[in-house]
């Protein structure tokens, strides 16, 4: 019984909760509502029931004298369980809070005997009672007996109770600080994007002006349009493919005016797609690589095509170019496709994919494969 040794922990008898704060920040209940909470009255009338059954049975009494004599002795004992468990609130380090619990229900034993004769038979018999059959000594007896048993096992009911509650507070708290690494590892890889989409997109303004091109002055309005709809969504961990399609499309066409005979662009989506949550700037990460890889360095351009479909619980993203292809577009993934890929595990907990395929005879298919979510809220 050593485990039971914590003096500065209040256990209760007859509930699982019994007073102690729960989970979800409740106030704490008033020294009364712990002594005689409705679940721990209710725990001792039940428990008292049969031995008051049992009562009537061996010494001779009513049924209902009985049940009365048991429940009052029961009550009696739960008052000093539970005065004895909130005071003193520290005790000497030789004595156990248990064992001085224990003792409490030991002493108030002979005390509710007295009053539950009392109330049944009236006091002046109570004297004359304690040496009759089915009188004092039977209920003392059995009260001496089976309280500090029945007070016992309702500690150790408590103290798993207790243990279980620990480990969901920690396994709640571990959960939300794994959540948090992740959408702090997801905002980092966040800041990695945001500077390559804006520097390589500003980098093609520049080009169409050192070039005088008469197009330049369109396509900066498209470039504020388009950052307008980007800046917004940056510092989002989470978006819907229908706002991300949108600036793709804004990307595209972006792209398309600055080069009009070299790039010709389609987009196909599924409506039941455009609700599902993905990370932001996911596919058009796809397609910026496609156009800084593929498109921009074939003399005669090509054409980028976007699908979205949903297929068995799976959302499958596919772009594809007809630009120069794997061999010419340099070796790996590069930063954009490399934390597109973690972002993507961090997101659907490894649950997703990302395929690069050569075409033939010149180009690269990307797909992107991940589970068809619906996005709880939408980004801004």
């Amino acid at each position: 019984m050593h485990g039971l040794e914590e003096p500065d922990r209040h256990l209760v008898i007859g509930g699982e909760d019994g007073g102690r704060p729960d989970l979800h920040g409740e106030h704490p209940p008033s020294r009364l509502d712990r002594i005689l909470g409705w679940r721990r009255v209710r725990f001792t009338l039940i428990v008292a029931l049969p031995f008051g059954l049992l009562l009537a049975r061996t010494s001779g009494v009513p049924v209902g004298v009985g049940i009365m004599r048991t429940e009052t002795l029961s009550l009696v004992a739960l008052i000093a369980f539970g005065v004895f468990e909130l005071w003193p609130a520290r005790l000497p380090g030789w004595v156990a809070r248990w064992v001085w619990q224990l003792i409490g229900v030991a002493v108030a034993v002979p005390i509710g005997t007295m009053l539950a004769i009392a109330l049944t038979r009236g006091y002046p018999q109570v004297v004359s009672a304690t040496g009759r059959a089915g009188g004092y000594s039977h209920l003392f007896g059995m009260g001496l007996f089976f309280a500090p048993w029945i007070a016992l096992g309702a500690m150790v009911r408590q103290r798993d109770a207790l243990a279980r509650d620990q480990a969901l507070a920690f396994a709640l708290e571990r959960s939300e600080l794994e959540r948090q690494a992740l959408d702090a590892r997801m905002r980092l890889l966040q800041a990695q994007v945001q500077p390559h989409f804006l520097f390589n997109t500003l980098a093609n303004i520049r080009a169409l002006v050192n070039a005088g091109s008469p197009q330049a002055s369109a396509v900066l309005d498209s470039l504020i349009a388009y950052l307008r709809a980007a800046v917004p969504r940056l510092d989002e961990t989470t978006t819907t493919l229908a706002q991300e399609l949108e600036l793709v499309r804004a990307y595209l066409e972006l792209m398309h005016m600055r080069m009009p005979d070299r790039l010709q662009f389609a987009i196909h989506v599924d409506e039941a797609a455009r609700g599902l949550r993905n990370p932001p700037m996911a596919v058009l990460t796809l397609v910026e690589n496609a156009v800084r890889h593929g498109i921009d360095p074939s003399e005669e351009g090509g054409r980028i095509e976007v699908s979205v479909s949903v297929r068995e619980g799976r959302c499958i993203v596919r772009v594809t170019d007809t630009g120069v292809g794997l061999l010419h577009a340099g070796d790996g993934l590069g930063t954009g496709l490399t934390t597109l890929r973690e972002r993507m595990q961090l997101m659907f907990g490894g649950d997703a994919q990302l395929r690069l395929t050569g075409l033939v005879p010149h180009g690269v298919s990307a797909e992107l494969e991940f589970p068809a979510e619906p996005a709880t809220r939408s980004a801004p």
